[in-house]
């Protein structure tokens, strides 16, 4: 019942097409009574014995009713199917909406262990049976209702005794359909996990599919994705075998009611107790009365499938995001400066694992401060947390001295740019991916931020310049380009806070000279957190972080901790003896004191 009135919710904003389709439901129900009561009459007319004339003039009336009765008909049936429609498509509609914005109020915690294509296969696919279930289950659930208390009537009147005869059969189609639901309901749940489970492996062997061929791994992929689709096969046919089992049984149970008809009934006519016209008027009513009976074990069908999809849809939105807005968070009274603390500040993602123990850390209005450390240590995390991306699980940040906590997230974010190393670009073309940073930006904006990212020189021979679809992720762009078009999009932000996450890494020495140059252009007048494990990068920083075992264990500049014993130094001397450099008479240390 909780998912049904999930979905009723949906549908109240489409209660007058809703309306207009059960208005024409019962309207054709009333007209669907009319056929068989012409039919009696035609043979009570064609046996009454009457005059010729007189029978041909009515048998001529009764033929234009049933022409008006099935032109008037077709148009019902157009009403209730359009109408059923623009409701269930719209539910539809809303739904898919309404996950995609959950789905972003989600937080990145959220994402850590799911896969895109099932996420896509619950805003698509499970959402996409709610279209089934308004504009035809439900329709045809009410019609056929209607219809059987309808054809119940007329049945007891033409003659009591074979109705009651007929209804032997209905409590079997009833006790059938219950435990129908009870099986099927969790096959259908199956085979929507199972595709979805489908969708997650393509969507994640096509985004790869530069990976699987390099590594040869066409054929052993292609395995993969059979044994996905095979299951989902499997499932599918679980669930159409409950319904081949099930579909066959009503329509043998339900002509039972017509051979007990044919049996009484033709006796009851040879008694002459029942007239002629009054045992094919029953007859055809009782198709009448079995065909709502078949129809709603169809129907029954397609509510359990709208209903397996409405609970992985309800489950997917009774999610909560763990990074919540405060009910009384507002913005800063004065421009940002953009200082940022760290007091005590610990975080885990798992219970019992901390990422980050007891980080106390100051960064200056304007300053640029650097984090390294090996790989693992929780740099990226650190950063994560400014943004809001995770809260902290002890201590607090805080912005010109005021908790992060305490900031409305869309202002907090808009106050925050940031660079990753791995760059995501969106299908489209460059000009798009830059104006991301500011839709409403004009093209001399654009232009300027091009040129302040030293991406400007590129875009401009591109085949269409910065009309250039850039496909998917970027991947028409070299590394270094996707990097620079990042740039521009954070030049075209213009926020007071900068985060620099491996920036200009995996690119070759002169990309990256010019990303470090536009870099600088950048950072200039803006708060700016860096983080890299190329310290050639980081030298210049005001302030240098060292993190090892999930904490700070230095802190300082780089002439600083160059001079003393600790991890910095040791980084330092590791990355020189790989790098190819010449070395002066004075030796490395001095080497690496020098500016870049």
């Amino acid at each position: 019942m909780k998912t049904l009135s999930f979905l009723i919710a949906y549908a109240r904003k489409y209660w007058r097409a809703l309306a207009l389709t059960v208005v024409a439901m019962v309207l054709l129900v009333g007209v669907q009574l009319v056929i068989p009561w012409l039919i009696r009459s035609l043979v009570a007319t064609v046996t009454s014995g009457n005059a010729m004339s007189d029978s041909l003039a009515t048998i001529t009336r009764l033929a234009l009713v049933a022409l008006a009765v099935y032109l008037i008909r077709g148009g019902l049936q157009f009403v209730r199917s359009y109408m059923g429609h623009v409701a269930g498509w719209g539910v539809v509609a809303d739904v898919r909406h309404q996950i995609y914005v959950h789905l972003q109020r989600l937080s990145l915690r959220f994402y850590e262990d799911k896969q895109t294509g099932q996420l896509m296969s619950r805003v698509v696919n499970d959402s996409d049976m709610f279209e089934r279930l308004i504009a035809h289950a439900i329709p045809d659930i009410t019609v056929n209702a209607l219809t059987l208390i309808g054809v119940t009537a007329v049945l007891v009147t033409i003659n009591w005794q074979l109705m009651l005869l007929s209804l032997i059969p209905v409590p079997f189609i009833i006790l059938s359909m219950r435990s129908f639901a009870r099986y099927v309901r969790p096959a259908f749940v199956v085979r929507q996990k199972e595709l979805g489970e489908l969708n997650a492996t393509l969507n994640d062997n096509i985004a790869g599919i530069r990976e699987i061929k390099a590594f040869t791994r066409e054929e052993l992929e292609a395995g993969h994705v059979g044994e996905h689709i095979a299951r989902y096969r499997d499932a599918l046919l679980r669930a159409l075998r409950l319904m081949a089992t099930f579909h066959p049984f009503v329509e043998f149970t339900s002509s039972l009611g017509v051979i007990l008809m044919i049996y009484f009934g033709g006796r009851l006519v040879l008694q002459q107790v029942l007239p002629l016209e009054d045992w094919v008027a029953f007859y055809l009513y009782l198709d009448l009365f079995y065909q709502p009976i078949r129809v709603l074990a169809d129907a029954w069908e397609g509510v359990q499938e709208a209903l397996a999809g409405a609970e992985r849809v309800s489950e997917l939105l009774n999610e909560q995001p763990t990074v919540v807005e405060a009910p009384d968070a507002r913005e800063l009274p004065t421009p940002i400066q953009g200082a940022i603390a760290f007091h005590d500040v610990s975080f885990w993602y798992n219970e019992g694992e901390p990422v980050l123990e007891h980080i106390n850390l100051e960064i200056p209005a304007h300053g640029v401060v650097a984090l390294v450390g090996p790989t693992g240590v929780g740099k990226t995390t650190l950063a994560s947390l400014i943004p809001r991306f995770y809260d902290v699980c002890e201590g607090s940040i805080t912005l010109d001295g005021y908790d992060l906590r305490a900031l409305k997230l869309e202002y907090l974010r808009r106050q925050i740019s940031i660079v990753l190393q791995d760059v995501f670009l969106f299908h489209g073309t460059a000009r798009e991916n830059i104006l991301f940073g500011k839709p409403d930006a004009t093209e001399e904006e654009v232009l300027r931020a091009a040129q302040v990212a030293n991406a400007h020189d590129f875009i401009r021979r591109l085949p269409n310049g910065y009309d250039t679809l850039i496909g998917e992720r970027g991947v028409k762009l070299s590394g270094g380009q996707k990097q620079r078009l990042a740039i521009a999009r954070a030049v075209l932000k213009n926020a007071p806070i900068l985060i620099l996450d491996e920036a200009t890494s995996s690119v070759d020495t002169e990309t990256e000279l010019l990303i470090q140059q536009a870099l600088e252009r950048l950072m200039v007048g803006r708060t700016t957190l860096i983080i890299a494990h190329r310290l050639s990068t980081v030298r210049n920083a005001d302030k240098i972080v060292v993190l090892e075992g999930n904490t700070i264990v230095q802190m300082g500049t780089h002439r600083e901790l160059i001079a003393q014993e600790g991890l910095y130094r040791h980084l330092n001397l590791v990355q020189l003896q790989m790098e190819p450099l010449a070395m002066p008479a004075n030796g490395a240390l001095e080497l690496a004191d020098q500016p870049v």
